[in-house]
């Protein structure tokens, strides 16, 4: 007796379809699984025995083959439990209904109920594409799964809900459409904490406002951290699309709850320095997400900046170029996206005072710069604004005034979002700091004083070709929080102050005269 059922697959970020063959005849009593399938998938073969007696099922005395394919590419994972254990219903003939366009994923237990699995929404995604009518997942998963319209999701919580759905004696109900809520920014951090440092403040609105990469750099106890951590709270909010971009990540990491089945707010994840390079970008026998793909279109900050392996840090310079990580191992090559804004915060040596003028610096010329040469310069030059984060004055602690709040922050910064949004309609353009090369003289149009203040920073600066667009983007964001379409020459001033840490910090004449 032949029978087939269709499931998915999942290898990095991309799904596959899986036909799950089955073949029943006589011969010498066997279950074997083929169609190269790893451990995970080789267990089932067991969970499946188990759950057929929870259903008063006796197991076929015959040899019994299951085909998972195309047999080519390699199955991992418990994700096909519940399509075999549909196959061997089917082959045995003990289910009626057709289930021809249906889609079956879960794992099954020993007991016969249903467990969650990881990655179903970019399966259900595929499944919607191949035109399939329904897919039946773990209750635990149902609501992740309907985040997808076009296509039915029936929630299992245990085996026999199948049979008897099959059987036509109880039929599954399709689950309603999950509508995420409207993101609410009740946090309890807000930049109205944040004494003084106005100049801090406004760097951070304008790389919230551009997608900008960002470096703050203060002694310590000048609150770069505090900052930082704010930086959530005046975030636009996520489109559908980028919503569902991210959700994948996470989804396929393990990191959805039934109660949050998509990702609304824009990620924030801060990686302890300790973190290995694998931990940062992605890795593993079956490549896994790292920090900078689940931080997409969200932030990573990067505290204590200097303190990370070097070689881990460098492993960033290409990701914040493609905005996607590709990761290469025996299975095959993944590839994950990562447009990120990066936040990093770090002490200008290791006593933390060098260039404070309140605070001698106890740390030799020699460690200042072995300290700050952890920091390259090709990554530096990819941050669009050093930030000079100083200490706090007294007086501006003390003050009964009240600071700005967050929300005020986040409104302009969603308003030139806006403008952004309307600019680089029907591109894959989302915010200034992706625009690209060939199209910079097109978004960002000077004014003749900008473009000849832009001239003589150049020549007297000696900026690279990169520093020269990142300055030209901050710029544009600049004049967008402005309302302005025309950069002019005080934009470019603005923009140019967030790019001298390099030469207040990172300079050889510097460090020695300290």
């Amino acid at each position: 007796m032949f029978a087939s059922i269709s499931s998915l697959g999942l290898f990095g970020l991309n799904a596959f379809p899986v036909d799950v063959e089955i073949d029943i005849s006589r011969g010498q009593p066997q279950f074997e699984i083929v169609g190269l399938p790893d451990t995970v998938v080789k267990e089932s073969r067991d969970r499946i025995k188990a759950a057929l007696r929870a259903c008063d099922i006796n197991f076929p005395v015959a040899s019994v083959m299951v085909n998972l394919a195309p047999a080519d590419t390699k199955k991992s994972g418990s994700v096909h439990d519940m399509a075999i254990f549909m196959a061997l219903l089917k082959g045995m003939r003990l289910i009626d209904e057709e289930t021809d366009g249906c889609a079956f994923i879960g794992e099954i237990s020993l007991n016969g109920a249903i467990r969650r699995i990881n990655g179903v929404l970019p399966m259900v995604m595929l499944a919607r594409e191949m035109g399939l009518k329904a897919v039946f997942v773990p209750a635990d998963n149902s609501a992740e799964a309907s985040v997808i319209t076009g296509i039915d999701i029936y929630a299992v919580t245990e085996a026999e809900q199948l049979i008897s759905h099959f059987r036509g004696q109880k039929k599954l109900a399709p689950c309603e459409h999950y509508i995420p809520p409207e993101t609410a920014y009740n946090e309890t951090i807000d930049f109205a904490d944040v004494r003084g440092q106005q100049f801090a403040k406004k760097a951070l609105e304008i790389a919230a406002a551009g997608g900008h990469n960002a470096l703050l750099i203060g002694s310590p106890g000048s609150g770069k951290s505090m900052l930082a951590k704010r930086m959530p709270s005046i975030l636009p909010p996520l489109t559908f699309d980028e919503a569902l971009e991210t959700t994948k990540i996470h989804s396929i990491s393990g990191m959805l709850s039934p109660e949050a089945p998509i990702i609304t707010k824009r990620p924030f994840r801060a990686p302890h320095h300790t973190i290995s390079a694998a931990g940062l970008a992605g890795g593993g026998s079956i490549p896994k997400p790292g920090e900078v793909s689940l931080a997409h279109n969200g932030l990573l900050f990067l505290d204590e900046l200097a303190e990370f392996d070097r070689r881990t840090l460098e492993i960033l310079r290409q990701p914040l170029e493609d905005r996607r990580v590709t990761i290469a191992r025996v299975s095959g090559t993944v590839t994950y996206p990562c447009t990120i804004m990066l936040i990093g915060a770090m002490n200008p040596c290791p006593c933390g005072y060098f260039g404070n003028l309140k605070h001698k610096c106890t740390c030799s010329p020699k460690k200042v710069a072995a300290y700050l040469s952890k920091i390259s310069g090709p990554l530096l030059d990819r941050f669009d604004l050093h930030i000079d984060v100083a200490p706090v004055e007294y007086a501006d602690l003390s003050s009964k005034a009240h600071e700005e709040p967050s929300s005020a922050i986040r409104a302009r910064v969603i308003a030139a979002r806006k403008i952004q949004e309307k600019r680089f309609q029907g591109t894959n353009i989302t915010c200034n700091a992706l625009i690209t090369p060939d199209k910079l003289q097109e978004y960002c149009p000077m004014d003749e004083s900008a473009e000849n203040m832009m001239k003589n920073i150049f020549d007297k600066l000696g900026l690279s070709a990169r520093a020269y667009d990142r300055i030209l983007k901050v710029a544009r964001t600049i004049a967008d929080l402005e309302g302005k379409e025309i950069i002019s020459k005080s934009h470019i001033a603005a923009a140019a102050r967030y790019r001298s840490l390099d030469r207040k910090y990172w300079s050889a004449e510097e460090i020695e005269q300290a």
